[in-house]
């Protein structure tokens, strides 16, 4: 299968997904996303994969496209419309969480917002020395939606976990280390060839109880992600009806400091 914004290469039971819109933020158009849901379900019959590295070409992610044609013409749309346009962050964060094999998120330079939704998705994160994790969501008069936040309250905690969202500040490579983040922190530009070092050991493990494993650890820890989270599309569109997103949204394209008002 071929795909405009992803490729797959495969060597033996390791096989590396690469994403790139071709630009320094490889920001998540719905276009991307969607390929990213259909590459994730293609390895569900696979048997002789068993880790898959996940990396974005030059740069992780810097979120969801916010100047994305098809967003912009759903937002202006039918709600039932913008809702089914909406099902595809949560869509892509769930087929990746959802992949039976090892997952495995190399993540270089920018990981943000959306792009860290797609991490914690994944059983694994490598980072450069350089990356930097930031959650944005809330300055731009959002909620933090794709049932993100279960997920990260796993890997950091409760409290780190408001820290990231509530104050959205920048999060360095040590940091995410020390928090419980990532798994290890490779020097810049070698977070791939780190994570396929991993996804190799994986990959020399035997296969079924690898994948056993996978699923006997996902189902004891994260059983009531569902009906924490389950909201998280339906929040979203609430938020986009307050003066303070117009608020937020308005100062983001024109680089001002918003007001908000909780209205």
């Amino acid at each position: 299968m071929e795909w405009n914004y992803v490729k797959v290469e495969r060597s033996g039971r390791v096989a590396v997904v690469k994403f790139d819109r071709g630009d320094s933020l490889n920001a998540l158009s719905v276009d991307l996303m969607r390929e990213l849901i259909d590459v994730a379900g293609s390895f569900r019959d696979d048997t002789e994969t068993l880790a898959v590295v996940l990396a974005g070409e030059r740069v992780f992610s810097a979120g969801m496209d916010l100047r994305d044609p098809k967003l912009i013409e759903a937002m202006q749309g039918p709600l039932g419309a913008r809702r089914r346009l909406l099902a595809a962050g949560p869509g892509m964060c769930r087929a990746w969480e959802d992949v039976e094999q090892i997952t495995i998120a190399a993540i270089e330079k920018h990981c943000v917002g959306g792009g860290v939704s797609l991490a914690v998705s994944c059983d694994f994160r490598i980072v450069g020395r350089s990356a930097i994790f930031r959650v944005p969501e809330l300055t731009l008069g959002m909620n933090m939606s794709w049932q993100t936040l279960p997920r990260l309250a796993h890997l950091v905690g409760p409290a780190r976990a408001k820290q990231i969202v509530i104050l959205a500040e920048p999060v360095s490579s040590d940091e995410a280390l020390a928090w419980g983040l990532v798994e290890d922190v490779a020097e810049d530009g070698h977070a791939l060839a780190t994570a396929v070092t991993m996804a190799e050991k994986i990959a020399a493990m035997p296969p079924l109880p690898v994948r056993m494993t996978k699923q006997a650890v996902n189902a004891a820890v994260n059983a009531l992600d569902n009906a924490a989270s389950y909201m998280d599309r339906d929040q979203f569109m609430l938020c986009q009806m307050t003066e303070d997103y117009g608020e937020a949204i308005s100062a983001f394209f024109t680089k001002k400091k918003p007001v908000f008002k909780g209205q």
